[in-house]
């Protein structure tokens, strides 16, 4: 069931996304207003696993809460979701992948979002490149290989509180037969 939008304005846009406010017809049939932000472009995760299965992970400062400790990740740009995948991964950590799976999609923040994300795990890595000068435009303060169990128990201790990671790593354990 979609809520009947009566109008759209848009209040903010920028090349990464659009911010409107709809009026709109709520469930219950009264009227209401409605922010939404847009994506412009879908975002990619990469759950990034070492053959001594160890999952790579970067710190990275964020504006908006800090520093967080994530997956690989990032906007498509337009790109295929596969291609932004492979880009991002090079881009933040300095490693390829020989094999590629997409094992997930799911949606950021869909209370107030329109923001679609695909979840890929990249196997059979190596590093193959020195990226610092694009790890500091980004914030990225370090890349680590951490034990995917270690990895889980980062998420129930509180050290990884990035949504799309936890939702990432989550998605990994079912495509590598780790829960039912």
């Amino acid at each position: 069931m979609t809520w009947p939008t009566r109008e759209r304005r848009t209040v903010y846009e920028n090349r990464w996304i659009t911010v409107t406010e709809d009026d709109v017809v709520r469930p219950d049939g009264t009227d209401g207003i409605y922010g939404v932000v847009e994506l412009r472009n879908d975002a990619v995760f990469v759950v990034a696993m070492t053959d001594d299965d160890e999952v790579l992970l970067v710190t990275i400062d964020r504006h908006t809460v800090g520093t967080s400790i994530e997956v690989p990740a990032g906007g498509t740009d337009g790109e295929d979701p596969l291609v932004a995948a492979q880009r991002e991964l090079l881009e933040e950590t300095g490693h390829e992948a020989a094999e590629w799976r997409a094992i997930g999609r799911m949606n950021a923040l869909n209370g107030i979002c329109r923001a679609a994300e695909t979840v890929y795990l990249a196997t059979g890595l190596r590093h193959v490149a020195s990226v610092a000068g694009s790890q500091a435009e980004e914030g990225i303060s370090s890349v680590r290989a951490v034990p995917f169990a270690e990895v889980v128990g980062m998420v129930a201790a509180g050290e990884i509180t990035d949504g799309e990671t936890i939702a990432a790593v989550f998605y990994a354990a079912a495509a590598l037969g780790r829960i039912g």
